[in-house]
């Protein structure tokens, strides 16, 4: 019996070299795996990097590919999480004509109800900055798009997990 796919959250801490990001992509595009999302960024360790990976693929698969990721020499540890064993986030700004602003209540209304906030304003613009799930964004997003949205950016997701990352102490030894 075939497993299904479902979305995963693959947490690498690494240290940070280059390269490393072409080589750990690698291994997803071999599969034919697309990334949903990906983060990278400093850890709770000094000195140690944080990938995180959105992916949609089935349990067997997404095991596969951590043992492949670990076999990369600058990966310390390489993990998986379903989406109910984490907390994550995602950030987005939009860049908008600030004539808007003023002359359309509805847009603040918008920002107000999705608790967006107003970064800077000047005369030709105004940027907004949202944080939230995937879906939270995305339904601003279209709200916004009928007034015109002249930038827009997103950022991958960022994660924790609920349950206590053992990795913390294995970090600490490495850093010694």
């Amino acid at each position: 019996m075939e497993s299904k796919k479902e979305q995963f959250t693959v947490s690498v801490y690494t240290e940070n070299n280059i390269g490393l990001l072409n080589r750990i992509s690698a291994i997803f595009q071999r599969r034919h795996i697309n990334i949903e999302s990906l983060n990278t960024s400093a850890s709770e360790i000094e000195g140690v990097s944080k990938f995180t990976i959105l992916i949609n693929m089935t349990e067997e698969q997404v095991k596969k590919i951590i043992g492949q990721i670990e076999k990369q020499v600058e990966v310390i540890k390489a993990y998986y999480h379903k989406e109910e064993d984490t907390i994550y986030q995602e950030s987005c700004i939009f860049k908008m004509n600030s004539d808007l602003l003023f002359d359309e209540r509805q847009i603040q209304n918008t920002i107000k109800e999705s608790n967006a906030r107003i970064v800077t304003v000047n005369k030709e613009f105004f940027v907004l900055e949202k944080s939230g799930r995937k879906e939270e964004i995305e339904e601003l997003h279209k709200e916004l798009s009928a007034f015109g949205i002249m930038q827009f950016t997103r950022s991958g997701r960022i994660a924790v997990t609920k349950d206590e990352m053992k990795i913390s102490t294995m970090l600490e030894a490495f850093n010694h």
